[in-house]
């Protein structure tokens, strides 16, 4: 605070003693509010206040009531407190303020965010209609402000029909205090209406309003209807608050059990890959040792074997290269013939393709041809429009020249005049004063009739002149219309032929691969062909060492497989042990999920019931609602039966008094 004093201080250039007493005080240090009601503050002040009050101020509240302030004091703090952060009440009681002040406070309403409570107690914001639509129109838009004190601020039924509809688009306002007032029935019934789409207003205070009881009951009715729905609210947020907990911890747990179950099943897999390892170790060990039992076995097997079976090996290899070198002749045959097939076609492609390059040339010079064509008659065009326009230049020439002309004889006329009535006067001067007089009435009448001929000329000139200027402009926006057409059909026939051009270049690029490709093919398959037949003698002499290795490979295999189902039968045993513990976890699993769900739909069923009853009571709301309409119609019948009845008794007493001897005495006399 000692900070905020300091500024002011050097803001202002003449302090208020008041002002600097109420910030030393004991309420200014370091305290969440500046008390500065009752005090008469200046305009400077004012400005000073505004200049320190954006931002962060040391204060949350602010008492400026019965200050006697300014339309234009009040606009500058409330400018200052459009961007204030930390002020949430604001007293600006008993200050009169009038059509500046609630244009201010809408602004203010509709850009401050901190706010929460405002009193506007004894002051004049409902006399100008205009005023106090801008500042509904802010409290409309503001989502921040909770309690709104209107006491005697002379609002009409006009002002709370405003104020109804801005209550309708806010939903933070909480307590609204209109007593002593002047809304009436009109503004009664508008309050009551927005009452059922605003859900947030608790309080709603209009004594001294000459409000009909039937319509302050109904609002008390919506009022607390609002009260217990908020109350609903809270306690099913509250609810949903615990339940939800309740479901975190449990998934909390869910996700511990399921962790330990998984470390559990993670120990398992790493016990079972080790007794794999070792069995595996001890298999390997015995496969090892039989397979060098085998091998002796089998080498002296296969030296008679391969003995025996080298001379036929020998015989059906001769007999094997003579087929696979019959087969490659005929392969070779058949893929010259091939390649030879596929050149032809490929050459007759790349005529087709030259061919229709020709044509799409000669398509684009006979385009061309034709744009130029276009081109000339646009030119021819322009050279049309330019001989028009000479040709009005001409005209305007001629036309001006003819005006001149005429300039030049009325003012040889007037001239001709002029000294015909001189010589008239000079003749008439011996006649009568009077005809005198008329003849200087009659030239002065003839010089103004003169004059305005003069006018109109050089009027109908500026407008020739006009109109020249203008058909001028025209003239030059369709000759650069003229040139920018041309300019755009040139260059989109330059793009055309360079994208043709591209294009054909391209279809060239391409054919040039394709037969570079063509033959490199050729060329790779010829070197296929060598290889192939190097790899055949290669392959006949690895097929019979493949055999040999085959027969061996088997033996050992059989003689495998038997020690390793013996030992994958053990696994399985073990397996399903192992599944069974799982299993029963599994089930242990199911019955929390069974829970969790039996939890939500405990929710569901909760946040229905709620639901349900939310809509039955407003249902019953607007039940009543309309038993209320139609008791009002029940009583605006009574009424004008009242009436008529009255009437009627009035009648019948009149025709009483005039019927008795009194009425008849006093007509008498």
């Amino acid at each position: 605070m000692e900070e905020f004093r300091r500024g002011y201080v050097r803001l202002c250039a003449a302090p208020q003693e008041s002002v600097l007493r109420r910030l030393r005080g004991p309420r200014g240090r370091g305290a969440a509010r500046l008390d500065l009601a009752a005090l008469s503050l200046s305009l400077e002040t004012c400005g000073a206040l505004a200049q320190l009050l954006p931002g962060a101020a040391p204060f949350s509240a602010l008492a400026l009531g019965d200050c006697g302030l300014s339309e234009e004091g009040v606009k500058l703090l409330l400018h200052g407190l459009c961007s204030n952060t930390t002020v949430k009440s604001l007293d600006l009681k008993g200050n009169n303020l009038r059509t500046l002040g609630a244009e201010a406070l809408g602004k203010l309403l509709g850009q401050n965010k901190s706010i929460r409570s405002l009193i506007l107690e004894w002051n004049s914001l409902g006399v100008w209609e205009e005023g106090f639509s801008f500042f509904c129109q802010g409290l409309g838009a503001n989502n921040s402000l909770q309690q709104l004190d209107l006491r005697n601020n002379q609002i009409s039924h006009q002002g709370a029909g405003e104020l109804a509809m801005a209550l309708k688009q806010n939903a933070s306002l909480q307590e609204l205090d209109l007593r002593w007032n002047n809304i009436g029935l009109l503004g009664g019934r508008a309050l009551l209406n927005c009452l059922h789409s605003n859900k947030a207003l608790k309080r709603l205070e209009l004594a001294g309003n000459n409000v009909p009881s039937d319509i302050l009951k109904a609002v008390e009715q919506a009022v607390n209807h609002n009260q217990d729905r908020q109350a609903i609210l809270s306690e099913t947020q509250n609810r949903t608050y615990i339940l939800s907990k309740e479901v975190l911890s449990l998934k909390d747990e869910k996700t511990k059990q399921f962790l330990d179950l998984m470390d559990t099943i993670d120990k398992q897999k790493e016990e079972i890959a080790r007794s794999s390892r070792m069995s595996a170790a001890r298999v390997s060990q015995l496969q090892e040792a039989l397979d060098e039992q085998h091998s002796i076995m089998n080498s002296l097997k296969a030296k008679l074997q391969m003995t025996e079976a080298a001379l036929a090996l020998s015989e059906q290899k001769v007999h094997n290269l003579g087929e696979l070198l019959n087969t490659t002749k005929q392969e070779q045959t058949s893929m010259a013939e091939h390649h030879f097939t596929e050149l032809q076609q490929q050459r007759q492609e790349g005529a087709d393709r030259e061919g229709k390059l020709l044509r799409d040339l000669s398509a684009a010079s006979e385009k061309n041809l034709l744009l130029r064509n276009q081109v000339d008659e646009l030119e021819k065009k322009c050279k049309v429009q330019q001989d028009q326009l000479f040709q009005v230049k001409q005209d305007l020439t001629n036309t001006t020249a003819e005006l001149k002309l005429r300039a030049v004889q009325a003012e040889e006329r007037l001239e001709m005049e002029k000294r015909r009535f001189k010589q008239s006067l000079e003749d008439m001067e011996s006649l009568r004063v009077k005809e005198v007089d008329r003849m200087t009435q009659h030239m002065e009448a003839s010089e103004r009739s003169m004059q305005d001929r003069i006018q109109r000329l050089e009027a109908v000139r500026a407008a020739l002149e006009e109109e020249l200027s203008q058909v001028k402009a025209a003239a030059l926006g369709e000759r650069g219309q003229a040139e920018e057409q041309l300019i755009k059909v040139r260059n989109q026939a330059r793009l055309e032929e360079q994208q043709r051009l591209e294009h054909l270049e391209e279809k060239l690029r391409l054919m040039t691969e394709s037969r570079d490709e063509a033959q490199n093919c050729c060329f790779k398959q010829k070197q296929m062909v060598a290889e192939a037949q190097a790899k055949a003698s290669q392959l006949s002499l690895q097929a019979d060492g493949l055999r040999r290795r085959l027969e061996e490979l088997q033996q050992e295999l059989n003689n495998k497989e038997e020690e390793k189902v013996t030992e994958v039968n053990k696994v399985k045993v073990e397996l399903q042990e192992q599944i069974g513990h799982l299993q029963a976890e599994r089930a242990a699993q199911d019955g929390l999920r069974e829970k969790i769900a039996a939890l939500e739909r405990q929710l569901k069923a909760l946040s229905s019931n709620h639901r349900e009853a939310l809509l039955d009571k407003e249902g019953e709301i607007s039940m009543l609602l309309e038993k209320l309409r139609v008791k009002e119609a029940d009583i605006s019948r009574m009424r004008e039966e009242e009436a008529q009845r009255a009437s009627l008794l009035q009648n019948a007493i009149m025709a009483y008094v005039q019927g008795s001897p009194l009425g008849s005495h006093s007509s008498r006399k």
